[in-house]
């Protein structure tokens, strides 16, 4: 809904104080398997939460190639990432979690075994 859009208040202002930044570089489009690999990462993470939000998970913690350091990202950010990602070829801008607890987040290893678990306890039912 365009409603829920914020509008730029510096919209068509010659004085726009974000010119000073320069423009945002046009991010390259996704090759075909990146794309296939990034709708396999978002239907895990819907896969994910499903399974581990009832868990009292609220998302996972990524490392960092960039700085080295661990992310966590909340089940919405990953899923938002994603789309934007599949959508136009690199992550939307996001704040980092405030103070996170990490004993409130698990890895990707660790939400694949934990699904892994799942399934395989059903099939032997």
């Amino acid at each position: 809904m365009l409603e829920d859009v914020p509008r730029d208040p510096f919209a068509d202002d010659p004085n726009d104080p974000s010119s000073a930044m320069g423009a945002l570089d046009d991010a390259e489009p996704l090759t075909a398997s990146e794309r296939d690999e990034a709708i396999t990462d978002l239907a895990d993470v819907e896969v994910f939460r499903s399974l581990l939000e009832p868990q009292g998970v609220l998302g996972l913690v990524l490392d960092c190639p960039e700085c080295g350091e661990q992310h966590y990202f909340d089940w919405e950010l990953l899923r938002g990432n994603l789309r934007q990602m599949i959508e136009k070829g690199q992550p939307q801008v996001h704040e980092p979690a405030f103070h996170p607890d990490p004993a409130d987040y698990v890895t990707w290893e660790y939400a694949r075994g934990y699904v892994d678990g799942v399934i395989d306890t059903e099939e032997r039912r």
